[in-house]
């Protein structure tokens, strides 16, 4: 890969570790701490937060009778989610270890603690968890796209696609046959450290 490549790809990623630095200094304005994956604010701040949620009923009364009645499609979604779930888990289990591709971790994906939040009730609470699902599912599958895609077919595509995965700028130009036919084999062992699978397949 051209150096002007490899740095532009560092840079991305010092921005990134800035930009999370920056996340961080903004979550602690709020004041909470993280105990065993739940949330927990300082008392003041939950109860000032507390005094600012709407009772689901009142909720209900207050959003547009066509939001109320689009729900059900919306939540329809749970049983493609579920099944797509499932089939990730299965794919993953059976094909990455035949491959030596590493596991993506699923709980690093799917994030619910947005159940904690006291000015939620409990409507938004659920709208909270389905959306959380929803996402964090989509990010999970695609980065066990992406690590298939690394392993099949790595190369760049001639057109510019959008919001390529984190996996692609590693990827064969396109129409680099020479290095296409040199670099597979390297490139499908060539996952970040904290992906590396504990024993590859041979």
């Amino acid at each position: 890969m051209p150096q002007t490549i490899d740095d532009l790809i560092r840079r991305i990623k010092e921005l990134q570790e800035e930009l999370e630095v920056e996340f961080k200094k903004k979550r602690d304005e709020f004041e909470f701490i993280i105990e065993k994956k739940r949330v927990r604010f300082a008392e003041e701040v939950a109860r000032q937060q507390r005094r600012l949620k709407i009772g689901w009923f009142r909720y209900l009364i207050k959003s547009r009778p066509l939001n109320v009645l689009t729900a059900p499609v919306i939540y329809a979604g749970f049983i493609p989610f579920i099944i797509l779930d499932l089939f990730l888990w299965l794919y993953q289990s059976i094909c990455f270890p035949v491959y030596g591709i590493p596991k993506a971790k699923r709980s690093d994906y799917l994030i619910f603690d947005r159940e904690d939040l006291p000015y939620l009730n409990v409507i938004e609470k659920f709208n909270c968890f389905y959306c959380s699902y929803g996402n964090g599912l989509m990010a999970y599958g695609r980065e066990i796209a992406a690590r298939t895609e690394q392993y099949w077919c790595p190369i760049k595509h001639a057109r510019r696609i959008k919001a390529a995965h984190e996996h692609y700028p590693r990827f064969f130009e396109y129409g680099d046959a020479e290095s296409w036919q040199k670099g597979l084999e390297r490139l499908r062992r060539q996952y970040p450290k904290e992906q590396q699978p504990a024993t590859e397949v041979k």
